[in-house]
């Protein structure tokens, strides 16, 4: 009998896989790049590396929808291998960073050279956000936004081109009502690509014009469709999705029921008290991202960040999320958003071996909200492996500093 012969493989760990709804003990073995078998116990073969995993949880490789990595070009921009491979995530999506004007050099210096897969949503205007998310607003006015060019940039690179980002929050709404979220709407359409919408007041608020927070919300939701995704789903800003409401606006609810979606982007702003509302209705997020960047105030400088996408997993089953369901939200469900499933967020042969190898630990973490307040989660989820398009990695885990505290 013929015995394969693989270059890697991965055995005696726990393998969860939303994409085929597996859970349980597999060896999986990988051959050129991609998923060549899984079973619960492989026929004789051959292998040129073999690691044991025992005890470890094995995922599909992880995705994070919302990361801000143009570095030295954008003031808060991160280096893309510290937050993706080097932080257990294979695959990363940068949000608004870049616009038309500038994504040639961040399709050149970012994905050219990451080992992590790099993609991004363009930010709607042409610049991109340059100067962080509260500084230059000019840059984000009707007047910034290019329709032609979003329809060249999505039609020429559609590899890396996933989406669009766009703002929908106090300080936009009181300078120029809802002119960028009409023209991000159409630039969607064209391109038949999601909308990604910041929420959370982010620009100087126009005062005289300001928006009661309450209402934000239901300006910005006429514009969306669904497979679109509002961002900090649990922020404490007042005119986030919840603010200072008791309930969320029937016109939200309405949206979700229809298929819009809701992203985690956890950032500076995550609040444990938004998320228990939210929760209690039954509305947890469809994808966990980070939203990690450096200092807006002092370019090239990370020493602000103290949160991680594995962190916000951890926090997220703290709140009581299902093991699986939040796994799926980190794999399967960016992979749809992505419009990538049968490539990446999943296990199934042949597809691309991104995996993600995550060891649960035995000790309770205290971790901590944007308001100070804090949760001791009965675990954390801390990445030990990475495969990334069949190489493994041992991720150096330099800016997974909310995992180093443990109690």
């Amino acid at each position: 009998m013929t015995r394969e012969n693989y270059d890697l493989v991965l055995t005696g760990g726990r393998v969860i896989d939303p994409s085929q709804s597996l859970d349980g003990p597999y060896d999986i073995a990988i051959r050129a790049g991609k998923i060549a078998a899984i079973a619960a116990e492989l026929p004789p073969h051959t292998a040129k590396i073999t690691q044991s995993v025992a005890g470890q949880l094995v995922c599909p490789g992880l995705i994070d929808l919302h990361v801000h990595v143009y570095e030295w070009v954008t003031d808060f921009g991160l280096w893309a291998d510290d937050v993706g491979v080097n932080a257990g995530v294979t695959t990363i999506v940068d949000q608004g960073s870049c616009g038309p004007l500038t994504f040639l050099g961040f399709q050149a210096n970012i994905v050219r050279s990451a080992q992590t897969d790099v993609r991004c949503f363009p930010s709607v205007n042409l610049a991109g956000a340059l100067k962080g998310g509260m500084g230059t607003p000019a840059l984000h006015s009707p007047e910034m936004v290019d329709l032609a060019a979003l329809a060249a940039l999505a039609r020429e690179y559609p590899e890396v081109v996933r989406g669009f980002k766009v703002h929908g929050e106090s300080g936009a709404l009181s300078r120029w009502g809802t002119q960028v979220l009409e023209l991000a709407r159409q630039a969607a359409d064209a391109a038949q690509l999601p909308l990604y919408v910041h929420t959370g007041e982010l620009f100087a608020v126009v005062e005289e014009n300001r928006p009661h927070p309450d209402q934000v919300i239901d300006y910005v939701l006429p514009h969306l469709k669904p497979g679109d995704l509002l961002a900090h789903c649990y922020s404490c800003r007042p005119d986030g999705l919840m603010g200072d409401r008791p309930t969320p606006s029937p016109a939200l609810t309405q949206a979700i029921a229809e298929g819009v979606r809701l992203d985690l982007g956890h950032g500076i702003n995550f609040s444990f008290a938004i998320a228990r509302r939210l929760i209690a209705l039954g509305l947890f997020p469809y994808t966990i991202s980070s939203d990690v960047h450096g200092d807006f105030t002092q370019p090239h400088n990370d020493a602000t960040l103290d949160y991680s996408l594995c962190g916000a997993l951890s926090k997220l089953m703290a709140l009581g999320m299902d093991l699986t369901a939040a796994i799926a939200a980190v794999t399967l469900h960016p992979a749809r958003v992505l419009q990538a499933e049968t490539e990446i967020g999943t296990l199934q042969t042949g597809s691309r071996a991104d995996i993600t190898v995550l060891a649960t630990s035995a000790a309770p973490w205290r971790c901590r909200d944007a308001q100070g307040e804090q949760l001791i989660a009965p675990q954390q989820l801390s990445p030990t492996w990475v495969v990334k398009s069949g190489q493994l990695l041992q991720p150096h885990r330099r800016l997974l500093r909310d995992l180093v505290t443990a109690s």
